[in-house]
């Protein structure tokens, strides 16, 4: 469970996640964390939050926000507020450490959504950008629906990587997101998860030495 002082380093995309307020601090109403992002750090991908507001106090250094079509600039003391269901993505734009405290209403699952996100960029299990690789990707989003979508056609998307995401739960990927049906709340995946697990024999069940075992049972022999 998430806690006020939690600090999640996320190496791939050079962002630090510091957390102030948690949903269990608030009642679930809201998220509070200061957001630390190395020069030219950015978030792995634009995106969306259905139903979650997403407010950015810019505390130090300097800021570059996209907003659906608008480019935002924003330095210490100026706040960017991003609604729900709004297109956006961010990056630092200075040559210094940029900190931002970001508060999310309301909190839903963002911290559990966080810590998965540092966890595959740590393990290896995402791309360059920072972004899931596909088979993660496709159980992420769906974990996480309620807290982030695809910015168009987010029904769509879904759809499309609906085999992708079955491909991925046969390969046992899905006991990282207990969200999901079948999965459940487990640390980091194991190095052979990912790979199809190969078959094993059903074990034979004994047969009581009174009775007679079936022709062709491996405990028993054929009547003369």
């Amino acid at each position: 469970m998430a806690f006020a002082g939690q600090v999640l380093d996320n190496p791939i995309s050079g962002e630090r996640f510091i957390f102030q307020q948690t949903a269990g601090d608030t009642g679930g109403q809201l998220l509070a964390f200061d957001l630390v992002l190395a020069p030219h750090g950015r978030v792995p991908g634009g995106h969306v939050h259905p139903v979650q507001e997403e407010r950015f106090q810019v505390l130090r250094g300097t800021m570059k926000f996209r907003k659906r079509l608008e480019t935002v600039v924003a330095h210490a003391g100026e706040e960017v507020v991003v609604p729900p269901g709004s297109y956006h993505r961010f990056a630092n734009a200075g040559e210094e450490p940029a900190v931002v405290r970001v508060q999310v209403r309301p909190a839903l699952r963002m911290e559990q959504l966080f810590e998965t996100v540092v966890a595959l960029a740590r393990e290896g299990r995402t791309m360059r950008t920072g972004m899931p690789k596909p088979l993660e990707l496709a159980l992420f989003m769906r974990a996480f629906e309620q807290e982030v979508q695809a910015p168009l056609a987010p029904g769509l998307v879904r759809a499309a990587t609906a085999p992708v995401a079955w491909l991925a739960e046969r390969r046992g990927l899905q006991r990282r997101y207990p969200g999901l049906l079948g999965a459940t709340p487990l640390g980091p995946v194991r190095p052979r998860d990912g790979k199809a697990a190969a078959a094993r024999p059903s074990p034979t069940r004994p047969v009581p030495a009174h009775r007679t075992a079936p022709a062709g049972h491996p405990g028993g022999s054929r009547r003369p």
